[in-house]
């Protein structure tokens, strides 16, 4: 079966099914090695960064190798065995329906006036603290969240299997699991993750880049402001520390007439993120929804783009 199929067939899947709980997912597995790892590596190795980059290094390989290793065998076995395990890793690596099941779990508490749940649930979504979040609060953080991920969970795995199917796609979750978990500027991490943060951040920049126009066609698509989607994400696309998160973060910004960023608590202390996007409607929980359906549209188009890509691709290479 053509690669391309395999792609389609996966993102339908993730469309219908989302994470499935009761089976081993990839993840899952890939971060109990990095927590397994990282423990190994800093008694083994003085040099902390030395110790960081080796994990790093050896869970991307692991992972590719034994996602390679599996197609192997499997196509070995038959064929359309090959086909089916292929198609099931590429929806593994794939994340639009959890975030849409987690943020939507988010609207549907601050629906029934439940702050207090609302909180809780939006705290699996963000790094930040939760407890006291106001209403507004708490949908920006959702917001956040689904933007952010659209490119992480979405854009970046279609594009990297497009690119190199399910081994590169699994190699990117690998490299975006890393920086997750150790990727951080922290005392514990700033050293020992500094290699995952930079390999995270390389394989990010170009689908973060794609991420500009594909969620300006979203909003588009789905009757947000499509103009001040791309506005914003060329004008404050830069201003958030990761070189590739905030453009994201802007295109939503935009098209929703929102800001985003500004202040919020982690483990107690105030941090200061810069403001992205011009508050030209309040926050307020419907954004939840908007949010989600133009990430949906985002991933057809990005699928569809990056397909395109392939198919026009291989046609001028058979000319």
């Amino acid at each position: 079966m053509r690669l391309e199929y395999q792609i389609l067939i996966a993102l339908l899947l993730d469309f219908a099914l989302g994470d499935p709980r009761w089976a081993p997912h990839p993840v899952r597995i890939i971060g109990r090695m990095i927590a397994a790892l990282e423990g190994t590596a800093r008694r083994a190795i003085p040099d902390v960064r030395l110790a960081g980059s080796l994990t790093a290094l050896t869970v991307i390989l692991t992972a590719t190798l034994t996602t390679g290793a599996l197609i192997w065998v499997a196509a070995w076995v038959h064929p359309r065995l090959g086909d089916a395990v292929s198609i099931l890793l590429l929806y593994t690596t794939l994340a639009a329906r959890d975030l849409a099941d987690h943020s939507n779990g988010v609207y549907r508490a601050l629906a029934r006036f439940d702050l207090v749940e609302a909180r809780r649930l939006v705290s699996w979504l963000v790094g930040r603290d939760t407890e006291r979040l106001t209403e507004p609060e708490v949908v920006r953080a959702a917001v956040e969240s689904v933007a952010e991920n659209t490119v992480d969970g979405i854009i970046a795995p279609l594009f990297f299997a497009a690119l190199g199917g399910p081994i590169a796609a699994m190699a990117y979750k690998a490299a975006s699991t890393l920086d997750s978990m150790i990727g951080y500027r922290n005392e514990r991490y700033i050293d020992f993750g500094r290699t995952a943060a930079k390999i995270d951040d390389g394989a990010n920049w170009l689908p973060a880049r794609f991420a500009a126009p594909i969620i300006t066609a979203a909003a588009k698509l789905t009757g947000q402001r499509a103009a001040a989607a791309w506005k914003i994400a060329r004008r404050d696309g830069r201003k958030h520390m990761s070189p590739n998160a905030g453009i994201a973060e802007a295109a939503f910004a935009g098209a929703l007439g929102i800001r985003l960023g500004g202040v919020m608590q982690r483990r107690g202390r105030p941090v200061n993120l810069p403001e992205i996007g011009d508050p030209v409607v309040t926050l307020a929980r419907g954004q939840i929804l908007a949010a989600n359906r133009m990430m949906y549209a985002a991933a057809g188009i990005a699928v569809a783009v990056f397909l395109a890509a392939r198919w026009g691709i291989a046609a001028l290479l058979k000319m």
